[in-house]
């Protein structure tokens, strides 16, 4: 797994182009203040490691990541462009709920941009140290 972090100012998203044909309704464009943007890509090795290996160790670094800057705000984007590989759609599903629910069972503020669409993003990312992360899980 691959996860490039961003401590944004604001981050916001509007649904443009659906990509998964059986992708539910992506529902309004949304903002956030504050907060991390995890752009995480799921690879197949990851499966093999099971799907709750793999979210306790990406909630570990994101809380990790969210003290870091500050924020108790995490949006989980999955961003299949850090890699080749890919896990199954089901299973990076799966480990992005799981993440959510362990990261909300710590009092984090978590969100999910709608997976399955391409997104006009806009991104307002603050040039300091920790402000950018990535790290290969």
């Amino acid at each position: 797994m691959k996860v490039l972090i961003f401590y944004t100012k604001e981050f916001a998203y509007t649904p443009s182009q659906k990509n998964l044909d059986n992708a539910p309704d992506p529902g309004e464009p949304q903002t956030f203040n504050d907060c991390l943007l995890a752009c995480i890509q799921v690879e197949e090795t990851d499966e093999g490691k099971g799907v709750r290996s793999r979210e306790k160790k990406l909630a570990n670094h994101l809380k990790w990541a969210a003290r870091k800057n500050n924020t108790e705000k995490i949006v989980l984007h999955s961003f299949a462009h850090l890699s080749e590989s890919k896990a199954s759609v089901e299973f990076t599903r799966q480990l992005f709920d799981d993440a959510q629910i362990r990261l909300q069972n710590a009092d984090y503020q978590v969100a999910q941009t709608p997976f399955g669409y391409f997104l006009d993003l806009k991104i307002d990312a603050p040039g300091f140290s920790l402000a950018r992360i990535w790290a290969e899980l």
